[in-house]
C-alpha cells in the first residue's frame, strides 16, 4: 500500500498598478497586443490566471500615492493576506520615487519586509533590495539625490522623451528579485540585503545596508528603537576557544623531528637501530666556514717571483 501525502499551499498575489496597457510596453512585459488599452492589473490577472489558474489573483487598479488610496493600499497589506493576515512580503516594480516612497511609509508603519527593485534610465544598469524596518536601511535611509533635494521627478522627464529600455536588463534584474524572493518565502540559501547588476562590466556588487539613526521616516526610528531593545535582550552566546591538543606519538623508533630550516640547530648523530649505518658524517658548518675564510696572502713576492715557483712545480 502506497500513503501519499498532498501538502497544499495556498497562494495569494495582489497587485497595484494604476495605468494602462500601451504598445510600447510588449517589448519588456509579458503583455500582448490585444490587451492595449486594458488597466495593467486585469491584463496581469487574465494572463497569470492562464499560467497558473490556483493562485488567488487580487487586482487594486489604482494610484498608492494619493492619501485616499493610501490608506486602502495599507489596509490590504495588513489583512489582505490568507485568512484576513497581513501578507508576507512585498515586491516593489515601480518606475518612479513617489511610489516607492509610499511603499516604504506603509511597510516602516505596518512592520511589513519588502523587496525594492529598479532599473536605471540608461537601462545597463539596475539593482534590488531587502528592507527590513529598523534591522535594514530603508529607502528613506540613504534617498537617491532627486529625492533627498525634494525635486519633483515630473520637472525632469521631457515629454515625447521616453527612457531607455532593454528587455534584457530588465529580464535580470527581475530574475535576481524573484530568486530573492522565494529564498526569503521558503528559507533556503542565502537571501541578499542588496544586490546591484552593471551590464557594461557584467559586475553584481552585493553589500549590507545598515539604518540610518537620522533617518528622516519617523516609523525607520522607531523600528530601530524596536530592533536595538530586543537585540540588547537577547542573551549572548558564549564563544569558547578551543585549546589545541599537542600531538603525542606513541613511539618514534627513526628519531625523526620537525624543526625551522632557519632556526641554527646542532644535528646530533640519531641513534641508529640495529642493521642501519651511517653513510656519511655531516660536516661541521661553522668550522668549514671558518677554513674558507681563512686565506694566505703573500705580498713580499712579486709577479714573476710567483710564475718561476708555478714553473718549478
Amino acid at each position: 500500500i502506497l500513503s501519499i501525502e498532498i501538502y497544499v499551499i495556498k497562494i495569494k498575489l495582489l497587485l497595484f498598478d494604476y495605468d494602462k496597457v500601451e504598445l510600447a510596453n510588449m517589448n519588456r512585459l509579458f503583455f500582448t497586443p490585444d490587451q492595449a488599452g486594458m488597466s495593467k492589473v486585469e491584463a496581469a490577472k487574465r494572463t497569470l490566471e492562464s499560467i497558473n489558474p490556483d493562485v488567488d489573483f487580487q487586482v487594486h487598479n489604482y494610484n498608492i500615492t494619493t492619501v485616499q488610496n493610501f490608506e486602502s493600499f495599507s489596509r490590504s497589506l495588513i489583512c489582505g493576506g490568507n485568512d484576513e493576515l497581513p501578507v508576507d512580503l512585498v515586491l516593489s516594480c515601480v518606475d518612479n520615487f513617489e511610489a516607492r516612497m509610499a511603499i516604504n511609509t506603509a511597510c516602516n508603519e505596518l512592520k511589513l519586509n519588502w523587496m525594492e527593485s529598479g532599473v536605471s534610465e540608461n537601462a545597463v544598469s539596475g539593482h534590488i533590495q531587502l528592507i527590513k524596518p529598523g534591522q535594514t536601511a530603508c529607502f528613506a535611509c540613504a534617498p537617491p539625490l532627486v529625492v533627498a533635494s525634494n525635486i519633483d521627478e515630473k520637472t525632469l522627464k521631457r515629454d515625447g522623451v521616453c527612457a531607455a529600455s532593454l528587455p534584457t536588463t530588465m529580464a535580470v534584474v527581475a530574475g535576481l528579485l524573484v530568486q530573492n524572493a522565494l529564498k526569503y518565502l521558503l528559507g533556503f540559501g542565502c537571501v541578499s540585503h542588496y544586490v546591484g547588476y552593471n551590464a557594461m562590466q557584467d559586475f553584481f556588487p552585493s553589500m549590507a545596508m545598515k539604518p540610518n539613526p537620522s533617518c528622516t521616516d519617523s516609523n525607520c526610528q522607531k523600528r530601530q528603537k524596536e530592533y536595538q531593545e530586543i537585540e540588547a535582550a537577547r542573551p549572548k552566546e558564549v564563544v569558547e576557544e578551543e585549546k589545541e591538543e599537542e600531538v603525542v606519538h606513541e613511539s618514534n623508533d627513526w628519531g625523526i623531528s620537525v624543526v625551522d630550516e632557519d632556526d641554527p640547530v646542532e644535528e646530533e648523530a640519531p641513534d641508529l637501530v640495529q642493521g642501519i649505518k651511517a653513510a656519511y658524517t655531516i660536516p661541521d658548518k661553522s668550522v668549514s666556514k671558518e677554513r674558507g675564510d681563512e686565506v694566505d696572502v703573500e705580498d713580499d713576492r712579486s709577479l714573476e717571483e710567483l710564475m718561476k715557483q708555478m714553473k718549478s712545480l
